[in-house]
């Protein structure tokens, strides 16, 4: 997990950050730091000690920027179109990752940021933040689901004002719109995401993995077999350890010994 150029990957008490480095650049995602990201998060995700993932980016200007234009810039239609689905592969692996995910958004989340942190799991924003998809500034349209993500976060209508106008909202209005979670002073963030990653560390991961599936396979299902998905999910709980753990422990009046199984 050392041998990355654009990422910096910590891992304590269950926890990995992991920062995007470029801050030379904002942090903007070239195909280089697309590709680490995905080897990071797929060894993360196989790490057994490893319970929640933040991820934030370097210095204190930008979260992420965007994509970096002066990679994409030159690039022919059939060539667009191929990085966009490379990060939309990555952004998949996110939103898909049994594990929690927490954006520590710090600065910047611009067009490619922006849908980064779209796909996490839980979004935790400096009061610096600037958010936004300004992809109509320079010609094009989103290309990394955020003509999805957002409007799925906070509604059609305005989403629609965000894509076309290009404007970008402060932190306080994105937590307004849903688009965040939470926002704290600047220098409290990742004080607050490595809180917030406790929390969820601490909590019966098959449980937590099985939410995470509940919500985002549920939505995108009629609402009838929505119901008859959580139900079967809410079955499986009852083959598993913590749920006997957790519900005798509730009746003991004690506190639950996870064994995250």
């Amino acid at each position: 997990m050392n041998d990355f150029e654009n990422l910096l990957v910590d891992v304590a008490d269950g926890i990995a950050l992991v920062t995007v480095n470029r801050p030379s650049s904002l942090n903007s995602l070239n195909p280089a730091t697309i590709a680490e990201l995905g080897r990071a998060l797929e060894a993360l995700e196989q790490d057994r000690n490893v319970r929640v993932v933040i991820l934030t980016g370097a210095g204190s200007r930008a979260f992420i920027a965007g994509g970096d234009i002066s990679v994409m810039a030159p690039l022919g239609p059939l060539e667009a179109r191929e990085v966009a689905r490379n990060a939309q592969k990555l952004f998949c692996q996110i939103e898909k990752m049994p594990k929690v995910v927490i954006a520590a958004i710090n600065g910047y989340a611009l067009g490619g940021g922006c849908e980064l942190a779209m796909a996490c799991d839980i979004r935790l924003a400096a009061q610096s933040a600037r958010l936004g998809q300004p992809e109509v500034n320079l010609g094009i349209i989103p290309g990394w689901a955020g003509t999805q993500r957002l409007p799925r976060l906070v509604g059609k209508g305005i989403a629609k004002q965000l894509l076309i106008t290009g404007e970008m909202v402060s932190a306080e209005r994105a937590r307004e719109i849903g688009l965040v979670n939470e926002v704290y002073p600047d220098d409290e963030l990742l004080d607050a995401a490595r809180r917030m990653a406790r929390t969820v560390a601490n909590k019966p991961q098959v449980a937590v993995r099985l939410i995470k599936e509940a919500v985002d396979n549920g939505l995108e299902m009629e609402s009838e077999r929505a119901f008859e998905y959580e139900a079967d999910l809410f079955g499986l709980c009852f083959a598993t350890e913590d749920q006997k753990e957790g519900m005798a422990a509730f009746l003991e009046k004690r506190e639950p010994e996870w064994k995250h199984q």
